[in-house]
C-alpha cells in the first residue's frame, strides 16, 4: 500500500504550482477510472501523483536518474527530449522513491506515449494523463466524452488526438505511439 500523503510530499517539494496541481488532478483522475475499471485504486494514484516528477528537471539530470536507475532510453528517445520525463519519472520512483512494483512503474513509463499491450493500469494513467480536470486544450470535451463511453474510447481518441497533433507539427511520432494505436484498434475494435 503506497502512503499517497508522503508521495505527495515529495513531489510538492519538485515541481511548479502549476504541474503539481496537474499531478494531484492526474492522481485523482486515475483514482475514479481505477474505481471504475477494477483496478488498485492505490497503485492508480500512486503513479498518477508521479507521473511527472522529473517533467521539470534539466535533461542531463534526468539522463542521471535514468543510468542510476538502470533504465535504458533508445536513440529515438535520446534525441527528442519530450520523451524523457516518461523514463526519469519511472527512473526516479524506482531509484529514489523506492517502488519496485513493474506495474507503478510502467505505468508512469508509458505515460505520454502509450505502448502496445499495455496493462489495466497503464491505460488508466495514459487516459488519467488525457483527461484529468486540469485539462484544457482543444478538444478535452470530445476525449473526455469518448472516455465516459469507455476507457478503450478514449484511448484511441486520444491516442489519435496525439498522432494527428504530432503529424500536424511536423515533430517525430514515438513508434510507442504508433504500436499502442495499432493495438488499440486490434484488440478493442477487432480492425486489422
Amino acid at each position: 500500500m503506497y502512503n499517497i500523503e508522503e508521495l505527495t510530499k515529495i513531489i510538492r517539494e519538485r515541481l511548479s504550482d502549476y504541474r503539481f496541481y496537474h499531478s494531484l488532478c492526474v492522481a485523482e483522475s486515475a483514482k475514479e477510472l481505477a474505481r471504475r475499471y477494477g483496478a488498485d485504486e492505490n497503485k492508480a494514484e500512486a503513479a498518477g501523483i508521479l507521473h511527472d516528477a522529473m517533467k521539470e528537471n534539466s535533461k542531463a539530470e534526468q539522463l542521471e536518474v535514468i543510468e542510476r536507475a538502470g533504465y535504458e532510453i533508445t536513440p529515438f528517445e535520446k534525441d527528442n527530449k519530450k520523451f524523457y520525463h516518461q523514463i526519469s519519472g519511472a527512473a526516479f520512483a524506482k531509484s529514489e522513491v523506492g517502488i519496485d512494483d513493474e506495474e507503478v512503474l510502467n505505468a508512469i513509463r508509458y505515460h505520454t506515449t502509450g505502448r502496445e499491450n499495455m496493462s489495466l493500469l497503464e491505460e488508466i494513467v495514459y487516459l488519467a494523463d488525457f483527461i484529468s480536470a486540469d485539462r484544457t486544450y482543444d478538444d478535452i470535451e470530445n476525449i473526455r466524452a469518448e472516455a465516459e463511453k469507455g476507457k478503450e474510447y478514449g484511448m484511441l481518441y486520444a491516442t489519435q488526438y496525439t498522432v494527428k497533433s504530432v503529424v500536424e507539427k511536423g515533430k517525430p511520432l514515438h513508434p510507442d505511439t504508433v504500436n499502442a494505436y495499432n493495438w488499440l484498434l486490434k484488440t478493442y475494435f477487432n480492425k486489422k
